[in-house]
């Protein structure tokens, strides 16, 4: 939780909107009346929304309104989707049957939604201006060796000992 919530006395604001334990609500009443009758029920007054004009306030349980707060922020992180971001690497000298393997686990990583970054690594003179032709190159091809629909994410770019790009699989809407 960002913040804690005013409970009870904590509560100087008056008027209030109050709910009750069972949702309903009740109107607007002075804060004083509503700690009353949330002593009478034995449960905690609540300002849940301190920004509205005027606040709202809830009776219900502290304990109980804590452990519902804290359910409803776990299923909103199960939720969220991760998206990670794998790595494929190759060189100029990878054979073609270690393309074919590299492109079939790259599929399954699309499938399952992750976005791919391919490298080709450069080493010792293959770094020289004559073979980055050769090496976007490279790229492309496994690229198109992709059975799947992708999109680019990232445009080939030069970074450390190679290139690399970014892919990702294209949705279908």
């Amino acid at each position: 939780m960002l913040r804690k919530p005013r409970v009870n006395n904590q509560i100087r604001i008056s008027p209030i909107r109050l709910i009750d334990e069972k949702g309903r609500n009740l109107g607007i009443v002075e804060t004083y009346q509503a700690l009353d009758m949330a002593k009478e029920r034995g449960l905690d007054l609540i300002e849940i929304a301190p920004m509205a004009r005027p606040p709202v306030c809830r009776i219900i349980d502290f304990g109980k309104y804590q452990y519902q707060k804290n359910r409803q922020e776990k299923t909103q992180k199960t939720k969220q989707k991760r998206i990670e971001i794998k790595g494929i690497r190759i060189s100029l000298r990878t054979g073609q049957h270690d393309l074919e393997t590299k492109v079939k686990q790259t599929e399954k990583f699309l499938q399952k939604g992750d976005k791919i970054r391919i490298e080709i690594i450069l080493k010792g003179r293959e770094k020289s201006f004559q073979f980055q032709n050769l090496a976007k190159e490279k790229l492309q091809e496994f690229i198109k060796l992709i059975p799947i629909e992708v999109i680019i994410e990232r445009e080939i770019k030069r970074e450390g000992r190679g290139f690399n790009i970014i892919i990702a699989k294209r949705e279908n809407k």
